[in-house]
């Protein structure tokens, strides 16, 4: 059986008043979340709070390590969580429009399942080589899809954090499943955008691919998004397998 090595840093940024990003690593459990809150003022805080709380409370009870029942969980996951921010939006009507974005990553003896919504990213860096594995659910994202504009622009694109998808936005909440195998060496990054706006994918690379320990990596994405002014939250959550 594969081990699996977590690691996790948030931040406020440089420019926030508080921090509505969220996050978990439970290597006894292994699984882990990075969620980015939405919504201002204390709300966004409260939705990724709830995603996080949640996850745990899916994943605490014991189960099969199978592929099957790894998936089943992670999609109950985020079907409870948002069912519970809903519900606490119907209570606290002043907390209409709020919600979060989401990774939630979970292992099995050989692989993994991957659940996605929203803006925030899971990377996975394989063979020295980094590549994007979700898909931004943003309005950016689908003209970018239907060609209407290209990559470039879409970096810089004043609609670039426009989200399409999100927990707590409808009843039906559709959720991108990914699953695979893991390899020895394989490095996975959960993120929020407050990383990915400050900091290119060649970047964020170079550095995964350095040769500091897993906690030093976490903390350096973090400090570089900072320097690159820190716009938003940021948060880095990183699982290698030996």
């Amino acid at each position: 059986m594969n081990q699996k090595i977590f690691s996790g840093k948030t931040d406020i940024g440089r420019k926030r008043s508080n921090n509505e990003d969220q996050f978990i690593i439970h290597p006894k459990l292994e699984f882990c979340v990075a969620a980015d809150g939405m919504g201002g003022a204390a709300a966004g805080e409260i939705a990724s709070s709830i995603f996080v709380e949640t996850a745990l409370e899916v994943f605490k009870d014991p189960f099969k390590r199978s592929e099957n029942e790894v998936l089943f969980h992670v999609k109950k996951a985020f079907s409870l969580a948002n069912e519970k921010i809903l519900a606490h939006i119907n209570k606290n009507p002043n907390h209409e429009g709020m919600g979060c974005t989401a990774e939630l990553l979970a292992f099995y003896d050989d692989g993994f399942v991957l659940g996605h919504v929203g803006d925030s990213r899971t990377y996975l860096l394989r063979g020295n080589h980094l590549r994007q594995i979700t898909q931004d659910h943003t309005l950016v994202q689908q003209q970018v899809e239907e060609s209407i504009i290209s990559p470039d622009r879409a970096k810089n694109h004043p609609l670039r954090n426009v989200i399409l998808r999100a927990l707590g936005q409808k009843r039906e909440l559709a959720v991108d499943l990914l699953r695979g195998k893991i390899f020895s060496r394989d490095l996975f990054l959960l993120c929020s955008d407050g990383l990915t706006d400050m900091v290119g994918d060649d970047q964020i690379e170079e550095l995964l691919l350095s040769n500091l320990d897993i906690e030093t990596k976490a903390k350096k994405l973090v400090e570089t998004a900072n320097n690159a002014g820190g716009a938003d939250n940021i948060t880095a959550v990183l699982v290698t397998i030996q």
